[in-house]
């Protein structure tokens, strides 16, 4: 028995020194946004997409039908942020893609950052970082669980969709600067671009993609999901007679905008490449997506995603579908056939990324950073309830109003996000209380034809809103940054700054058509399955949190979703 004993107690030095097993974590974390996505286009094109794409992570995947945002206004900045912080804008600060600030009097932009500079492109397009985002991201707290081996990076055209998603502690973030068809990024990041980026750009990628029309990718008579090509509410590229294909794309790029001609002038020298073409216009086509892709398959390869002993997490976002939506609308053939193409795209990238980690290797997720309405002009044609509300007009019946109540002066400093900036200085030397001019103003607001709803910011924050319009009011609220008053447009309603012509269409509002996006899960340990449980799209960062075993973001407010992680 001793010597059992004396023989067992020998062994624990050997057992100690046996290694515990790794903690599972999938290789690589790939989280998409697909800008301005409805819900309902996985099922309106559902006949028309193959099987690599949106079907592949339907089919193998979990899809959550009745995901919402829960604030408002629902725009891209706000969005991407909500997603990836798992909290709203009352708690990380993004209120609107612009907002004005009090201290400057200026309206600024959401990933504005004059501290820094670009690097690859325009001081206009790349002095940019996520300053503005109040709170940490899934991707930062990645970065911090795993003592910052693991490695981030944000890929999209837009800035604010690769920034904001990519967080503080991002390893790089890229985005497409128009006036030379590269992906840029800013010192934020870098001092230079790596080499492989250079090389991508030198390529000329955008000016290949403009070189061809834009043709449907079916005949046009298979587009029945859509209305006809030539309808009075799409708008026209500039230089087109009618927004109708084939889309001439090398004659319509031929062009330099004004923006890139006056940014040389203000530079004082053309830089080394000088455009020759609107190299921009590729926002605006299915191509940019293509290209977006494009340079997604070759940040993972370079950068080795996936494959260095840590999850590493690619946060792409595709953004023409948003351009390409806000000038047709949500029912063009253009709109169809830039699904259709993303689609293709999709596939490439999930296929893509089987081969480099494996199957079932990694976890991705697909959603939206809002939706939209239908356009104004479809919705006028088939009687159904909407419209565009003038906002300059809006906001001049409010000055007046005000004059007529509190004699002359500038009594309106800013209006955006559906909400007023008063000028609290006049209030001051008018020696009128804040509070009472709010509600006054929230009144003249809500004898407005077409406005639901108009509540003091003062009234939002002296009360709590569980449900209904105010909620979401509440959530999109952060004083420092919000309005005076904020107002709703009744359902269907759209703000018109070409008042009384509405062309496309635009978001914004708490209805469902803006907040209803799709939300899916795909991947590493992912059941196949669908839910119809009601969830809320800040719900995505502690489900991921979860899957990685790492801490939630430091401001949110959403719940894992249980169903998926079963």
């Amino acid at each position: 028995m001793k010597k059992i004993l004396l023989l067992s107690l020998l062994a624990l030095p050997a057992l100690a020194q046996k290694k515990a097993p790794a903690l599972a974590r999938p290789k690589l974390v790939v989280g998409i946004v697909v800008d301005q996505m409805r819900y309902d286009y996985l099922y309106r094109y559902w006949d028309k997409f193959g099987k690599g794409g949106f079907r592949r992570l339907m089919g193998e995947g979990f899809s959550y039908e009745s995901c919402n945002y829960n604030y408002v206004p629902t725009y891209t900045g706000p969005g991407h942020t909500s997603i990836y912080t798992g909290t709203t804008p009352a708690t990380h600060g993004i209120v609107g893609n612009n907002w004005f600030e009090r201290e400057t009097g200026k309206t600024t932009y959401v990933t504005d950052d004059k501290t820094v500079q670009a690097v690859g492109g325009t001081a206009a397009a790349g002095q940019m970082s996520p300053r503005h985002n109040l709170a940490t991201t899934i991707t930062d707290e990645l970065r911090l669980a795993t003592n910052f081996q693991s490695k981030v990076i944000g890929v999209c055209i837009k800035d604010r969709g690769s920034i904001l998603p990519a967080g503080h502690a991002a390893n790089a973030a890229y985005w497409y600067d128009g006036s030379n068809g590269a992906f840029i990024t800013s010192t934020f990041y870098t001092a230079a671009l790596p080499e492989w980026v250079a090389k991508f750009n030198a390529a000329g990628h955008a000016a290949e993609y403009l070189s061809k029309p834009w043709h449907p990718l079916l005949p046009i008579g298979q587009y029945t999901e859509s209305t006809p090509d030539d309808v009075p509410w799409e708008a026209a590229f500039k230089g087109e007679e009618k927004p109708v294909f084939p889309h001439d794309l090398p004659t319509l790029s031929a062009t330099v905008p004004a923006a890139v001609k006056a940014n040389e002038r203000a530079s004082g020298e053309k830089p080394p490449a000088a455009p020759t073409r609107n190299l921009d216009l590729i926002r605006s086509t299915p191509f940019g997506n293509s290209l977006t892709a494009d340079f997604a398959l070759e940040t993972l390869r370079q950068e080795q995603m996936g494959q260095r002993g840590q999850t590493d997490f690619l946060a792409l976002s595709f953004s023409s579908t948003d351009y390409v939506g806000h000038q047709f609308g949500t029912t063009a053939i253009e709109t169809e056939d830039t699904y259709l193409r993303l689609d293709r795209d999709l596939a490439r990238l999930l296929d893509a990324i089987d081969k480099q980690v494996g199957k079932g290797q990694a976890l991705v997720f697909l959603t939206a950073d809002h939706a939209a309405d239908q356009a104004a002009g479809f919705l006028e044609a088939h009687r159904l309830p909407g419209g565009g509300l003038g906002t300059s007009l809006m906001r001049d019946s409010v000055q007046r109003a005000l004059v007529r109540l509190h004699g002359p002066g500038k009594w309106i400093l800013d209006f955006e996000n559906q909400q007023l900036y008063l000028n609290r200085e006049l209030l001051l030397e008018k020696k009128l209380e804040l509070a009472k001019v709010q509600n006054e103003v929230a009144e003249i607001l809500r004898q407005q034809p077409h406005i639901a709803q108009a509540i003091s910011a003062t009234d939002l924050q002296r009360n709590a809103w569980p449900v209904g319009l105010s909620m979401y009011q509440a959530n999109g609220f952060y004083a420092p940054r919000s309005g005076d008053v904020l107002f709703v447009m009744s359902p269907g309603w759209l703000e018109a700054y070409s008042y009384p012509v509405v062309k496309g269409t635009t978001h914004g509002a708490s209805w469902a058509y803006d907040t209803h996006v799709p939300l899916l899960f795909w991947g590493w340990h992912v059941p196949h399955g669908e839910s119809a449980e009601a969830v809320k799209i800040v719900d995505i960062a502690p489900t991921v949190a979860r899957w990685l075993h790492i801490q939630e973001p430091s401001g949110c407010s959403g719940t894992p979703l249980l169903r998926v992680l079963e």
